[in-house]
């Protein structure tokens, strides 16, 4: 899966909670929000002398936390585990970690209880 056919997956599905999402579709929606991200925080320093907190990177965690929130759960489903999981990240410094080592891992090959493989594996 391609960077602009990630993106427009996780937009097109973006309170769709059921599912798989391969590895590609999650990394580049990661790599798409820190870009987008970084540039948010820039033109809030240039335009409110706000970096951060500012109008337009708040706006832009709003429009994307659902979006985030789904991908990431069709990701662990890809994984054949349940979306539940996603909430370890409240456990500190582990929850994290242990969620960037899964969203790392291949999918299960073939179908499984969420669904067919998106990558059309047997």
């Amino acid at each position: 899966m391609g960077f602009v056919e990630a993106l427009t997956s996780g937009f097109k599905n973006y309170v769709n909670f059921s599912g798989r999402s391969p590895r590609s579709a999650y990394w580049f929606w990661i790599l798409w929000m820190i870009i987008i991200g970084v540039i948010a925080i820039i033109l809030d320093i240039m335009i409110f002398d706000t970096p951060q907190g500012g109008p337009i990177n708040i706006i832009f965690g709003l429009a994307t936390f659902l979006p985030g929130l789904a991908v990431g759960i069709r990701r662990l489903h890809d994984l054949d585990r349940t979306g539940w999981w996603v909430l370890i990240v409240f456990v500190p410094l582990i929850g994290i970690i242990l969620l960037i080592v899964w969203a790392c891992m291949k999918g299960t090959s073939g179908p499984n209880r969420f669904g067919p493989d998106p990558l059309g594996g047997a």
